[in-house]
């Protein structure tokens, strides 16, 4: 009887240490399964949430970005308005012709408002802004859009800032018409060659309006 109890501990101990053993595998299972399950809640994730998506949601967005015409473009035309604005600030107090100081207002009230809108599309590109002063005074015909075209020497700004009367009125809009043609120039290559849509539509806009003012200021001069 003795033994028999025995045989049956035994076999209770042995039954209990299997079921111990199978409810350690069975976890061992979940926690190798949960990590697996894990690992792939883990690269779901990234794999749920892909780049290709947001990336073509971007792509129009990349369409019309600033090119390096544009950069060019808003870099010289900032210091080539500079001077214009310059030479017109000057009319008031030596222009002969009413027409001539009406003229050199026009042009400042237009170019002031572009000089802050080409700073400020070269600031939001992060861009480098032409210091003030900086412009280049030796140039004449310059050389692509970022060219100083037409701009004054400083040999011919200390003239005009000497002349006054009729002869300042005509000086002025001798040299004021060869600023314009630069600017033109300028305006034509970041049609042909920029890429920010507002860029190009005040290159239009430069075109349009300094065009006609040469026309106005050679039949002032009696070119016309």
């Amino acid at each position: 009887m003795s033994n028999k109890r025995s045989l049956v501990r035994r076999t209770a101990a042995v039954l209990a240490a299997g079921g111990a053993a199978l409810v350690l595998a069975a976890c061992g299972s979940e926690d190798g399964g949960g990590s697996g399950h894990g690992g792939h809640a883990a690269k779901s994730p990234s794999a749920s949430a892909p780049a290709s998506p947001s990336a073509r949601a971007s792509a129009p967005a990349e369409q019309g970005r600033p090119n390096a015409a544009d950069v060019a473009f808003a870099q010289g035309m900032i210091p080539h308005h500079r001077q214009a604005v310059e030479m017109a600030a000057l009319a008031p107090s030596r222009a002969d012709s009413a027409e001539v100081k009406k003229l050199a207002e026009e042009i400042r009230k237009a170019q002031d408002p572009e000089i802050k809108t080409l700073t400020g599309w070269l600031t939001a590109w992060g861009e480098q802004v032409p210091a003030e002063g900086a412009a280049d005074h030796s140039g004449h015909g310059g050389s692509g859009a970022a060219g100083t075209g037409g701009m004054m020497t400083a040999e011919e700004m200390t003239k005009l800032k000497d002349a006054g009367g009729k002869a300042f009125d005509t000086a002025f809009m001798e040299l004021m018409i060869k600023h314009h043609e630069g600017a033109v120039a300028m305006a034509r290559t970041e049609k042909a060659d920029g890429a920010f849509p507002e860029a190009k539509k005040m290159a239009d806009a430069i075109i349009t309006s300094q065009s006609a003012e040469i026309t106005r200021m050679n039949t002032l001069l009696g070119k016309g």
